[in-house]
Order: structure tokens, then sequence, then C-alpha cells
């Protein structure tokens, strides 16, 4: 791994942040029930996995997010705060729990330097995920509706430079004096990380089952669909299928993690826990919403093929899909429904040119949409407003979403629903949970999903499925 450009040998004024600690706490004896101080510091170059591997236990919240294409990584490890909440209100809810945190943060360090002047990763952050639904139908389902912590550990990577974050609580009753020895030593570990790599030692996963869905069960609900299409009851719905697997030992969150980013690198790789020993991870191509200093961007990404065996073969499949009356309606339906709720909220949203979004195994029809946004208007009132998109639900949305419960028998809980950090600037990456899979030891249930509209083929909707979850599966095992 090369040096960070940003090198800062780790120094920190332990004299400072104690004169800092103290004061806080007096403080809080006086007026404040509790304070948070996030300590943010510039350290040498360091994968934000492998400090995952190192500090992530089961019985604690984590969350890790890469885009290898874009040199970004984060690590969020342990909860010092959590909101865990279902129903509709639960975006309005997010909002207020990260509110009333924000009020009692004191920085230390350089939290509001941006690197080469590019918003970092430092500063206090709140780490998000949301199931599709607001409520579960299945009691058993391990994630909450919804969950957003403020983490005790964060590492992150930007443009070659790294940063740590440690938030701490202080009160009237903590001994600083063990808070600043806890901070000490986590900093002396992560000095040590530098040249640590991951386990390569891991034994290999050998499955030893595979259910997959009755293929004509999946089929059946296509010409379902394509029937209630035809009736104009609506426009287009996504059907999910699952693929469940076993093994003879448990799968390695973080061998699966490397092995997603390695296999996937224009993709998101995701992981996040529940603190029970669930962990549900994925390679999504799709990016609900980025906002870098009030710049919003995200994607209307829909309309798919495969990718060819061959230059020939695959410089064909893109024009077919290109030229796809089929695929360019389902696309549209998607550019237009993100396009419309924006401006609901007062954006003024800016379509840039369209593309294609051109993966390992698939490629995707991809515009783009801009758009500035209002101090005033929080980043998760955006997430609420979009999710879910056509994308991954359907169109009118409403009554594609009730039909999917009646056509799926499974809980889609965080699948193809929004997952990421809003920071306390209003900056925020969230991103869908599709190509994901839900880890419990040596069991694993993997998700993907197909856009049904007039013109769809049940067996190409089939083998689309089919396609994602294969990929999945290859980075697991």
């Amino acid at each position: 791994m090369t040096i960070s450009p940003c090198r800062s040998r780790f120094f920190v004024d332990y004299k400072d942040l104690h004169q800092l600690l103290l004061a806080v706490q007096k403080k809080c004896c006086k007026n404040h029930p509790q304070q948070i101080v996030s300590i943010s510091l510039e350290i040498d170059l360091i994968d934000p996995l492998v400090v995952l591997d190192k500090f992530s236990q089961a019985n604690t919240l984590n969350f890790y997010f890469e885009n290898k294409s874009k040199g970004e990584a984060i690590a969020a490890i342990d909860a010092i705060a959590k909101l865990e909440i279902g129903g509709k209100e639960r975006f309005t809810k997010a909002e207020e729990f990260i509110r009333n945190f924000l009020r009692n943060v004191i920085h230390f360090g350089n939290s509001r330097q941006p690197f080469a002047g590019i918003h970092s990763f430092a500063g206090i952050h709140f780490f998000c995920c949301f199931s599709f639904f607001e409520q579960h139908h299945q009691p058993n389902y391990p994630f909450p509706a919804a969950t957003i912590f403020l983490p005790h550990l964060q590492v992150a990577v930007k443009n070659e430079c790294c940063t740590l974050v440690i938030n701490s609580i202080i009160n009237s009753d903590v001994n600083i004096q063990t808070i600043l020895q806890e901070i000490k030593s986590k900093i002396e570990i992560i000095q040590s990380l530098e040249n640590y790599s991951l386990h390569s030692d891991i034994f290999p996963v050998n499955l030893l089952k595979k259910n997959i869905t009755n293929p004509d069960k999946f089929k059946h609900s296509v010409l379902s669909v394509l029937e209630k299409i035809q009736a104009n009851n609506l426009r287009k719905i996504v059907l999910a299928d699952i693929l469940d697997v076993s093994s003879s030992n448990a799968f390695n969150l973080f061998k699966s993690l490397n092995n997603l980013r390695q296999l996937h690198p224009n993709c998101y790789v995701f992981s996040t826990s529940n603190g029970k020993g669930q962990n549900f991870i994925g390679a999504s191509p799709e990016r609900l919403i980025s906002i870098q200093n009030q710049q919003l961007i995200t994607d209307a990404l829909a309309g798919s093929a495969p990718r060819g065996k061959t230059p020939r073969e695959d410089a064909e499949n893109a024009n077919k899909l290109i030229n796809s009356t089929k695929e360019k309606h389902e696309h549209k339906l998607v550019l237009d429904f993100i396009t419309q709720r924006l401006s609901q909220l007062g954006l003024f949203p800016q379509i840039l040119s369209p593309r294609l979004r051109q993966l390992s195994n698939i490629q995707h029809l991809w515009t783009p949409i801009s758009a500035v946004v209002p101090a005033n208007v929080h980043p998760l009132k955006i997430v609420g407003q979009l999710h879910p998109t056509p994308a991954v639900a359907g169109a009118a949305r409403d009554i594609a979403c009730t039909e999917i419960r009646n056509y799926e028998s499974f809980e889609r809980g965080l699948y193809a629903a929004p997952l990421g950090w809003v920071d306390g600037s209003g900056n925020c990456e969230f991103i869908v949970g599709i190509r994901s899979a839900l880890i419990d030891g040596n069991r694993a249930r993997l998700y993907a999903g197909a856009g049904i509209v007039a013109g769809s083929n049940p067996e190409k909707e089939f083998a689309e499925v089919q396609l994602k979850l294969q990929a999945l599966l290859k980075a697991l095992v």
C-alpha cells in the first residue's frame, strides 16, 4: 500500500485533549447532562476494511462502505448512540435524532479541515440503514425497519488521505483518565495495523446446500404481472428472488467484502451489522443520493442487458439495450419519478446526458441527475421522498409495493433499501441495497430482482435474476 500524501505521524496533543475533556465534564456538571466529544485526526494511510476486521465484534453495530473506483472507503465500529425504529415516520424521526445529537457535539482536531479542497470524512457521521418496507411482515427478520447510529470509531480514506474519528460521550460520572487511556490505546493499535493484511489463511467455503426458488413460480409471477400491466393496473413492478445457501463453515465477512471489491470495483461495496451476529452485505451499482457542499447527484438506473463474451458481442448487446423500446420505457419511468419527487421538495433537478453503466457481468441504462439542495432540506427528507424508486419497486409505486407483498413469499428487509451516512454539515452518501446477501454464520440468503414492464419475457427476466445471484455467490465462496 502506498503511503498517504498527507502523512501525519499520528500526532495527538494529549495534554490539550485532556484539558478539553475536563472542561467538557465541568460543563456537564453545571447545565448539560451529556456532551459528545468528536476527535478527528489525519493518520497514515490504512485500509478501513483492515480496521473493521481488527475491531468489529459480533455484538456491536458496524458499517462498511467502499467505492474502489472513486478511491473512497469508510468503516464505522461500535455505537455510542443508536435509534432503532419502524413506521411511517422513520425518516422524520431519524432526522430529529441526528439534529438533537448535533446540538451537543464538541470537536477536537481537524474535523473541519478538507483534504485538497474536497470534503473529507472527518468529523461526526451518522450511519443509517432503512428496510424496504416501513414495517416487517415476518417477525423473525433480524434487522429493524430503521437503524441510525453514531459510531465510537470511524476510519475513512478519500483521495489517498486517511482520517480517524473517535467519538466519546462525556457526562459528570465518567472517568476522564480512563477515556483518555482508551483513546490512546485505540490509536496505538491502529498505528500497528499499517502493515496488517486481511487473513490469508481463511479456510475456503464449501457449499453444502443451495435452495433455488422454483423457476416456474417466478416465471408464472412474471406472466401474472404482465396481465395486470396489460389491464392498465400498473406500468412496472420489480420482482425479486432469493437463493439460500449453507456452508460447512461460517462465511467470512472480511474475505467476502474483499472479494466483492475486487470483483466489482465500479460498485458500492457495503456491509452493515445488527449487533446480534448477522450482516447484510453486497455490491450495489445504484446510488440513491450523494450530497457534497449542497450539490446533489442521483442516478436513474434501469434497463439492463448482459455483457458480451467478446468485444463484438458486448457492443451488440449495448446497442440493443440503447435502442430497446422496452428498456427505454423502463428507464424513463425511473427518470420521471426522480425528477418529479425532487421538484416536489422545491429542488430544481437538472438531467445530465444519458449513458451506459457497464459492470463486470451486466450493463444498465444510466442517467445522472443533479440539483442544488437548500440548507433547510435535510438529506433524510430527500431519501424518504425518493425511496423506493420505480427502479426497485415499480409504477405506480404504491400499487407495485402492494403487489410485491403478494408475489414475494420472503421478507425483503434491507434488500433494495437505502443504506448510507450523513454528516453534521448536510453531506451524505446513500446507495440502494441491491445485489445483496444476508449472512448468518454458515447460512446466507442472496437477493436479486428484475423490472417487469410491457414487453418483458419471463425466460429472460428469470435469466437476468440468476445472473445477478451467481455474481454475488461467486464473491461469497
